[in-house]
């Protein structure tokens, strides 16, 4: 969040997923919300974070902010060479 700033968010849930959080809440000694913000800052930090660097990549593509695959590997075939006569620089 933003200089604290937070917004009121509402959604149904199943009971029992809701039951699911109370009992952590219990445990950790902490409220349902404190649970809850930590499950959805891990979904934003693993899964989230994929599928917004996945559309950011489609993104690219669209505007044709891309490499050629052949360019790629033309790269990586320079590369393999250089580092091949290194080391047959070395061993004879």
């Amino acid at each position: 969040m933003l200089n604290g700033e937070k917004s009121q968010v509402s959604l149904r849930l199943p009971t029992s997923q809701v039951s699911e959080f109370d009992r952590i809440a219990a445990i950790l000694e902490r409220d349902r919300t404190w649970v809850m913000q930590k499950a959805l800052s891990q979904y934003l930090a693993t899964e989230g974070a994929e599928i917004l660097a996945d559309a950011q990549g489609l993104e690219e593509l669209d505007r044709g902010d891309s490499v050629d695959l052949e360019d790629v590997l033309e790269k990586a075939r320079t590369i393999a060479n250089a580092a091949e006569y290194r080391r047959g620089m070395r061993v004879g």
